[in-house]
């Protein structure tokens, strides 16, 4: 399976994931929601997705990943056509949760295609290229949801990812090579997992996306309330900041060979990404896009550099270790697109960004107590 076609596919996957984000305002309006309770379409993808990855994980240690990829991408392509028609909140917010079942049958099949498939500077190159495939499917998934919804409708670009998913799947080869290795059991592989290094590297994950998943779920209510920009198109393109987190992904290699080890450039960017929390909190709005911009770039640049450590200091299998990424990375997610929405809703821009910045201390703490806890084997 060529690199490429893997691409399209995470494109395509996070489409699904992250296309109503610019929305929720729309979807508060129409369904009189609040602002926490439309942000709960985010959480009620993101709960299973917090939980879901490290079972398939352990499943995948013994199976074909791309079938997997196959059949996941069928069913995402029915719940998006079921979405557009669906009559109540109610029934969006459970058909979200079915997604967010599916979903991580998908990435971790993805990443476990990548982690068993390269080696060495391979496994870097391609997992930073997997990477920039979600910022981009990211990106794309929310401008182009917020056009196609301001030109014609909502439901429109749900049809389109669906064709998409649909072909993509049908084209995608069956002849990947299956895990030969002798099969442990579900807690031998947990165990495996059970190590200072990796656990600290996970909480910092999960820090990570929690500060991540707040201010992009919240963006378009503070888009709304403090600059007063009203319009799905106009919210959709502020997110052009987050492309630019794409960009400074492809360069997270060329920067972990400038830097001591992987963790000293966590702690570097960590440290950015607290700068950027901080000038995220004026109302002026030049000065909030450029630190949205900012907040976006360090974000990736810890997910690129964050991902291949994980597989580099790990023991267990790619499916396993991958798993495990997934389910802190999107725990963080969870709890991020619906508690601050609660802070946000009650005391405002200000405390909402404070909140963040706590919460970004906190993964930028585990970061360092991870680098002491294996100084000697990541220094050499």
């Amino acid at each position: 399976m060529r690199i490429s076609h893997l691409l399209l596919c995470s494109l395509f996957i996070f489409f699904v994931l992250y296309a109503p984000q610019p929305l929720l305002g729309l979807f508060a309006t129409q369904f009189s929601v609040t602002p926490a309770n439309a942000g709960s379409l985010m959480t009620a993808t993101m709960l299973p997705l917090a939980v879901a990855p490290l079972v398939y994980g352990l499943l995948l240690a013994k199976q074909n990943p791309l079938l997997i990829l196959r059949y996941a991408m069928y069913m995402l392509a029915l719940s998006c056509i079921v979405f557009t028609k669906a009559p109540s909140f109610e029934l969006l917010l459970l058909l979200r949760f079915i997604q967010g079942l599916i979903l991580p049958a998908a990435l971790t099949a993805m990443t476990t295609f990548v982690s068993s498939t390269y080696k060495a500077d391979r496994l870097q190159q391609n997992m930073t290229l997997y990477i920039g495939s979600t910022i981009a499917g990211g990106y794309f998934g929310r401008v182009l949801a917020a056009v196609f919804t301001d030109l014609w409708n909502w439901q429109s670009f749900y049809y389109v990812i669906a064709i998409g998913l649909v072909l993509l799947a049908v084209t995608l080869p069956n002849n990947h090579q299956q895990n030969t290795k002798q099969v442990l059991s579900p807690l031998n592989y947990l165990k495996q997992l059970a190590t200072a290094q990796i656990l600290t590297l996970y909480g910092a994950v999960f820090c990570m996306f929690f500060c991540f998943a707040a201010l992009l779920n919240y963006l378009p209510f503070i888009l709304q309330n403090t600059f007063l920009i009203t319009n799905t198109r106009d919210i959709g393109f502020v997110y052009s900041g987050y492309l630019i987190g794409a960009l400074a992904s492809i360069f997270t290699p060329w920067l972990l060979t400038r830097s001591r080890s992987s963790w000293h450039l966590l702690c570097a960017v960590f440290s950015l990404y607290c700068a950027a929390i901080v000038l995220l909190m004026n109302s002026q709005l030049v000065v909030f896009l450029f630190a949205f911009t900012v907040f976006c770039a360090a974000m990736f640049m810890i997910h690129a550099t964050a991902a291949p450590l994980a597989n580099k200091i790990s023991n267990a299998p790619p499916s396993v270790t991958n798993g495990g990424y997934v389910s802190f990375y999107y725990s963080g997610g969870a709890l991020g697109s619906f508690l601050p929405g609660l802070v946000y809703q009650h005391y405002g821009h200000v405390a909402f960004m404070a909140v963040l910045l706590l919460v970004c201390l906190c993964g930028l703490a585990l970061v360092l107590s991870g680098y002491l806890a294996g100084k000697k084997t990541t220094l050499g």
